[in-house]
This record gives structure tokens, sequence and C-alpha cells, in this order.
């Protein structure tokens, strides 16, 4: 048995148009899933779906847009799921919010209630709306993208960095209830990628310099670099494995010592 094989299972990934959700959902169909792509623009999850779809054949990838933001989007995104796919095997909880860069100290309510809201509520929603299913059949794996921000400090992104350290919790929690019914919870934190969402770092070139002096690898990553953990904690290889983090930074967090 080829450990790594997703066939006959149905992936949903949430902020798959673009960056490191779309990289991990074409990576998952590579394996044999089949893929709903979810983000808040149809058009832009429509061309996604269409690349993977030309590649693996009609019927691979399907576009259910959702924004995370809204309980009932997320509701019609489980429904719909089912509805075409008949299952969730895999739920990859990748979308994410970061609408304020600066000391917290600076940051309004209504900024720190989104990052909140959509980067740990919208996860408890989604993944509550999800893993009933997978604990009926006693089998499924929820994979949340956190980061390493949630394990640093920072004073451009600290309120980001709280609701990723919250994911880890999260993750923790539910693979506590979720274990006995054989369902897996993990994160996935990722370092610096060269995506849109975090454009605002990497674009900046004393931010990017600071970045890869203290980082063994010297660079920061690619999408495609944290999709092969994804695939891994969603297939069989990973089934003993539940409420960890799996650190993908170039070892960033580990620094570059004397």
């Amino acid at each position: 048995m080829n450990q790594f094989d997703l066939t006959g299972k149905v992936a949903v990934i949430t902020g798959s148009s673009r960056g490191i959700g779309r990289a991990i959902a074409e990576a998952m169909a590579d394996h044999g899933a089949r893929v709903v792509i979810s983000s808040r623009k149809a058009e832009a999850c429509a061309e996604a779906a269409d690349a993977i779809n030309a590649r693996h054949g009609h019927g691979t990838a399907i576009v259910v847009p959702a924004n995370i933001s809204s309980k009932e989007a997320l509701q019609a995104l489980a429904d719909e799921t089912r509805r075409q796919f008949g299952r969730i095997d895999i739920l990859v909880c990748n979308a994410a919010s970061n609408p304020y860069y600066g000391p917290m100290a600076g940051i309004s309510d209504d900024q720190f209630r989104k990052i909140l809201d959509n980067n740990i509520v919208a996860n408890h929603w989604l993944i509550s709306m999800v893993a009933p299913e997978m604990v009926e059949r006693g089998e499924g794996s929820i994979i949340i993208i956190s980061s390493i921000g949630g394990l640093t400090s920072s004073t451009m992104i600290g309120a980001y960095n709280i609701s990723k350290a919250a994911d880890f919790q999260l993750a923790r929690n539910l693979a506590a209830e979720f274990g006995p019914a054989g369902v897996r919870v993990n994160c996935i934190a990722p370092g610096l990628i060269r995506t849109d969402f975090a454009r605002a770092l990497w674009e900046n070139p004393d931010t990017l310099k600071a970045v890869t002096r203290t980082t063994p690898m010297r660079r920061i990553g690619e999408p495609h670099e944290i999709a092969g953990a994804a695939v891994f904690l969603a297939s069989p290889a990973s089934t003993f494995m539940t409420g960890q983090t799996i650190v993908v930074d170039g070892g960033s967090t580990i620094g570059v010592g004397l």
C-alpha cells in the first residue's frame, strides 16, 4: 500500500484559490483525492479547479465559494460538498485574516475581533460541521494551517500570532475529543512563505533580509513546500499522529547560532 495514497478521499480546503491552500489542493489531487476549492471569490476558485481538472480529469475538483466570516456560508460549504461528493474525509482549515500590521497598542477592536473570529472561531465552526460524520465513520483527518507566529513574538503581527497560538490549542483539545473515534486533528506551522497573504512581510527588503539572515536555509519558503506536510497528515502515513504541530520554516525558529 502506498502510505500517501488519497484515492477515494474527499478533501475540503479553505482559502484554496491561491497560495498555500491551492498548493495543498493540487498536491492532494496528485495523490488521488477529490478536492473542494473554496474562497470568497468564485472566479478565482474556478480557475484553480479548472487547472486541477485539466490535469486529473473532470470532477476531480469542484468549486464551493465561502466567506469564513459567515457561519451560514461555512455550513453551505459542508452541505454542498456532501451533496456533490457524498462525504468529507479531510478538512484543511487554511483561510485566515490579518487586517493589521503594527504594534498591538494601535489595533482597533474591530480589527482584533476579525482576526480572532476568522482565525479561531471560524475554524471551530467548520470543524464542528464536518467532524460528526468523521466520528461516525471512525476515521478522518483535520488539518489547521497555523503559523510559526504562534511560537514567537512580533511587534508587527502580534494579534495574528495570538490567533495562531490558539489554533495549536484548538487542535490539541479536539484531538483529545475526537481521538477515541479515530479522527485526527493536527496543525502545520509554516514560516514566511511567498504568498499574497504574506506579501507585506517578504516584499519589504528589510524584513526579508532580517528573516533570511537568521534562517538556516537563508531563504523564505514557497507554497508547494507546505503541501507535502498536508498530504502526510491527510494520508495513512500519519494515522498514529494527532494533536501535533509540524513546523515547516526552513529552520527559522531554531535560528542561527555562533
